[in-house]
């Protein structure tokens, strides 16, 4: 019979690290043990993963660890940071004192979703003996143009609202009473005198360099990459999600650097294969358990082999929460002798005055839970930029599309978005994959060089990699290729009116070419999404007479957690950008409740960011309250340069 307890793992400095364990019938004997570390809260906010882990317990065998990250949830110390270098170390702590445990058999793989896929990643970089495997899911390599917070080298501005405000409130929630104990008001208001937002850091660090090389598994600024992991890299990716790029990229990494490799590729948004949008779905729990069986067990139920399982999507009508995407699975390895290089001339000159809320009808790069959702017909987004068009001839792209661009502008600060459609004979054009830079990183995002400032008129060769895709184009369709000034509000606008004139340029297509070998084929998962709009919204708004466009969410929901509780989460948000001075702001409220027998407690906070030309005004506050008593006020009002 199985069993779940909560303790607490002491690590070096003397924190002690909540978490909880899943473990099998001690009957069964020792067995490996899979960690998910993440800072979501696991007795309240997340307390809903358990179900998983129970699974992985009961289903598969393995002995599971849930642990809070150090001053998160119910774990003593500070949460200073997203991935801090305290947090590498605690985990190579944890997954030693994991496997010295009688009912662990010494192997330990490490997994999860978004956070935890990243940090799954970065401590297979540290080397723990007893790590023998890992399963990042959407997850990325590089913090900095490949994360929530900047994208070739412009403020991700939707974000703002969601993920990059949101941890200020969750960092401040107290210690679940009864996991803590006795103490638990008094650390409570230590975290809320002493807690910063981790946004403001995010602001700051405007620039690559070591604060985003660390956690990057692509290269941590010393020459290293992914040459520092030793043991088998499980990938999960979805062509609806932002972290897509850790795909091809990296299992060539990983091919080359000889460490055993599987990239799973589908169709889905960021949310859990099982339940996301658009099918078709996947039981995912079934595919890790083999993983983990393979490199911790031996056991090898499917002849595995090193390589990549992709979905190439076929068109279907862009809609904001599809249920289900028309395509293939296939298999091959990366990089693959199938694949080649079709280019097509871009003829110019071409001029375009920058509209500065193109890219509305593409919303976010990652959807996720609505309304994160997915883009929408790009026509209105093409009309105000420069396409150029090809006829179809059954193109299956597989990999990542490159535009090398000469242009000019008329203004000092610009930025290009380039985005790959899917246009079918009606007219109606989907969004395939997507680029953005600012121009001011014209020599690289990764260049040692500092950005600088364009020289008006000056002719500049630039060259801007699409995100990573597998897609097919059946003949009697087009491709167009549309290149704008502006990517918003996914990312900021320009600060000022410009023009751009592309002189000249070439599209890169990786072409991949069929072959006749049978498609892999997984466990099934839910017939239906899990997505529900109700009490969801999700507006665009352009008011005619102050010629401003805004985006706009508000959501939340209620739900029962242990110890006898209930949570409840509420967000609302929105971007706006003046059409015609470009000026923008983003603004964000969200609160957390958290409530037990004789104890309810809340924190709210706002945020409002004001993009200038030279920076970003930023204002925060955030309240507490324990039941009817306003416990604490805290306010943070910085400016930041651009």
């Amino acid at each position: 019979m199985g069993t779940e307890r909560d303790v607490a793992i002491r690590v070096a400095d003397g924190t002690r690290l909540a978490a909880t364990l899943y473990l099998p019938d001690p009957a069964d004997g020792p067995q490996p043990c899979l960690l998910e570390a993440l800072p979501y809260r696991k007795d309240d906010l997340t307390s809903s993963y358990a179900d998983t882990y129970r699974r992985l317990r009961d289903e598969f065998g393995y002995a599971v660890c849930r642990l809070d990250l150090r001053g998160t949830g119910s774990s003593e110390g500070d949460a200073t940071d997203e991935y801090p270098e305290t947090e590498q170390t605690d985990l190579v702590e944890v997954i030693g004192w994991l496997a010295d445990q009688d009912w662990c058999d010494g192997g330990v793989g490490m997994w999860g979703t978004s956070y935890s896929g990243f940090n799954s990643l970065q401590v297979a970089c540290e080397r723990p003996p007893a790590l023998k495997a890992v399963c990042a899911i959407y997850s990325s390599d590089d913090r900095w143009t490949d994360d929530v917070h900047w994208r070739g080298g412009a403020l991700r501005l939707v974000d703002l609202v969601d993920y990059c405000h949101y941890m200020t409130p969750m960092t401040m929630l107290p210690p679940v009473p009864a996991v803590w104990g006795e103490g638990w008001r008094e650390e409570w208001h230590r975290r809320l005198e002493t807690q910063q937002p981790w946004v403001l850091t995010w602001l700051r660090e405007n620039r690559d360099g070591r604060y985003w090389r660390h956690g990057s598994v692509r290269t941590d600024g010393d020459g290293h990459g992914y040459d520092r992991i030793e043991c088998a890299v499980m990938v999960v990716s979805g062509w609806a999600d932002g972290y897509r790029n850790n795909s091809f990229r990296t299992v060539e990494a990983l091919r080359a650097a000889g460490v055993p490799h599987r990239l799973l590729a589908g169709p889905w948004v960021h949310a859990a294969p099982v339940s996301a949008y658009p099918g078709p779905r996947v039981d995912l729990d079934v595919e890790m358990a083999a993983w983990f069986d393979r490199w911790l067990r031996g056991r090898d139920r499917d002849g595995h082999r090193d390589g990549v399982e992709v979905f190439v999507r076929h068109p279907a009508p862009p809609e904001p929460d599809l249920e289900d995407h028309p395509g293939r699975w296939v298999r091959d390895e990366w990089p693959s002798s199938r694949s080649a290089t079709d280019t097509r001339p871009l003829v110019g000159p071409r001029t375009l005055a920058v509209r500065p809320d193109t890219g509305v009808a593409a919303w976010i790069d990652c959807a996720g839970h609505l309304p994160w959702g997915l883009s929408a017909d790009q026509r209105e987004d093409d009309a105000h930029s420069l396409t150029w068009e090809w006829a179809a001839d059954g193109e299956v792209l597989v990999g990542h599309p490159r535009a090398r661009l000469r242009l000019a502008a008329d203004a000092p600060r610009a930025s290009v978005s380039v985005k790959l459609c899917d246009v079918s004979p009606d007219g109606t054009s989907v969004l395939v994959t997507r680029g953005s830079l600012d121009l001011a990183y014209r020599a690289g995002v990764h260049a040692p060089a500092a950005p600088e400032p364009l020289v008006p008129g000056e002719l500049y060769d630039v060259e801007v990699e699409l995100d990573a895709c597998a897609y097919e184009i059946p003949a009697g369709r087009r491709l167009r290729l549309s290149v704008g000034g502006a990517d918003w509000p996914n990312t900021v606008a320009p600060p000022a009116p410009v023009t751009l004139t592309v002189h000249a340029g070439q599209l890169d297509l990786p072409v991949w070419h069929d072959h006749d070998g049978p498609p892999p084929t997984y466990p099934p998962g839910h017939e239906r999404s899990s997505e529900d709009p109700t009490d969801v919204s999700w507006t665009v708004t352009r008011d005619v007479l102050a010629r401003t466009t805004t985006c706009a969410v508000d959501h939340g929901s209620s739900y029962v957690i242990p110890h006898d509780g209930t949570a409840s989460e509420h967000y609302s948000g929105e971007v706006t950008v003046d059409r015609r001075t470009f000026a923008q702001s983003a603004s964000a409220a969200c609160t957390f409740g958290l409530s037990w027998p004789e104890v309810a407690v809340r924190v709210a906070s706002t945020m409002r960011v004001d993009v200038t030309a030279d920076g970003y005004d930023v204002v925060i506050e955030a309240d507490a309250f324990d039941g009817d008593l306003h416990v604490s006020h805290r306010t943070w009002h910085e400016q930041l340069p651009r």
